[in-house]
C-alpha cells in the first residue's frame, strides 16, 4: 500500500490504495482524518479504511490483512448494483418513482411529464445510457439547487454555487470557496433521502467537521436525519448502473 504523507487537517482525505490479500490486489479508499482509531467498511463503493492522520503505512496494512475473514465475508456478501438498459420502455426509479422511458419524442429537451397516471421521461433521440445519464443530471442539478437554497435560507445563508459531483466515495462535498456539490444519482432516491445529504452539506458551511455542533444544525433543519442516515446507507446499494442495451 502507498499514500501520500499529508500535514494534519480537519478536512477528510481520500486516497486510492492497493493491498495484497491472499495473493491477490485490492482496490480500496484510504480514508484519512481526526478520527483516533482504524475502521474497515464494505458498500457498494468498494473497500473503505478509515484511519488516523499520524497512522503509518504499516499499521494500516497490518490491520487490513488482520481482518481479512471478515472482509472476505463481506465481499462474498456485497453484489454489484442492479445494471438498468437505456432501452424504449424501460422503467427505472426517478425521486422514488417508477418512471417509464419514452424515446424519439420531439423537441430538443428532455421532458418529464404523466400519461395515463404513469411518470416518464420523454428524450428527444434514441434512447441511450448518454441520454438517459445527462436527463437525470439536468434533473438533479434542479432538485439540488432548490433544496440546497432551501436549507440556506433556513439558517439565514448566503446561496452558494451548487453543483454535481459524480465522486465513488461520498454523496456531497461543501467548500466555502467551490460552494457544495451533490452527487447526481441520489434523483433516483426518495426526496426525503436526497434532502438530507443537501442538509448535511449546508450544514458545513457553518462547521466544517463532523461535531456535535454540526450534527445540531443538521437537525435544525432536518430534524429526522438520523432515520434517513440510516436508509440512505441501505438504499444506496439498489442505486442502478445506466448501461446500454448491448451491454
Amino acid at each position: 500500500m502507498s499514500f501520500i504523507a499529508r500535514r494534519p487537517s480537519l478536512q477528510a482525505s481520500f486516497t486510492p490504495c492497493k493491498i495484497e490479500l491472499d495473493g491477490k490486489l485490492l482496490c480500496l479508499t484510504l480514508r484519512r482524518s481526526m478520527r483516533r482509531t482504524l475502521a474497515l467498511s464494505v458498500d457498494h463503493r468498494g473497500v473503505r479504511v478509515a484511519a488516523p492522520v499520524h497512522a503509518s503505512t504499516h499499521e494500516i496494512e497490518h490491520f487490513v490483512r488482520n481482518n481479512g475473514d471478515w472482509l472476505r465475508a463481506h465481499l462474498a456478501l456485497h453484489t454489484s448494483p442492479p445494471q438498468l438498459a437505456a432501452v424504449e420502455n424501460t422503467v427505472f426509479p426517478a425521486l422514488g418513482e417508477p418512471v417509464r422511458l419514452k424515446a424519439y419524442c420531439g423537441g430538443r429537451k428532455a421532458r418529464w411529464r404523466e400519461v395515463d397516471g404513469t411518470p416518464e421521461l420523454h428524450l428527444p433521440q434514441a434512447a441511450s445510457a448518454t441520454a438517459l445519464t445527462l436527463a437525470l443530471r439536468a434533473r438533479a442539478l434542479a432538485w439540488h439547487q432548490e433544496r440546497v437554497a432551501a436549507y440556506c435560507q433556513r439558517l439565514k445563508l448566503d446561496v452558494p454555487r451548487v453543483g454535481l459531483t459524480s465522486a465513488h466515495t461520498r454523496w456531497g462535498s461543501c467548500s466555502r470557496l467551490s460552494g457544495i456539490r451533490l452527487h447526481w444519482r441520489l434523483i433516483h432516491l426518495p426526496p426525503a433521502l436526497i434532502n438530507y445529504v443537501a442538509a448535511h452539506e449546508v450544514a458545513h458551511l457553518i462547521e466544517m467537521n463532523h461535531s456535535a455542533k454540526f450534527w445540531a444544525i443538521v437537525e435544525e433543519i432536518y430534524p429526522d436525519w438520523q432515520s434517513a442516515r440510516q436508509q440512505l446507507r441501505a438504499a444506496a446499494a439498489s442505486l442502478p448502473v445506466i448501461v446500454d442495451a448491448e451491454n
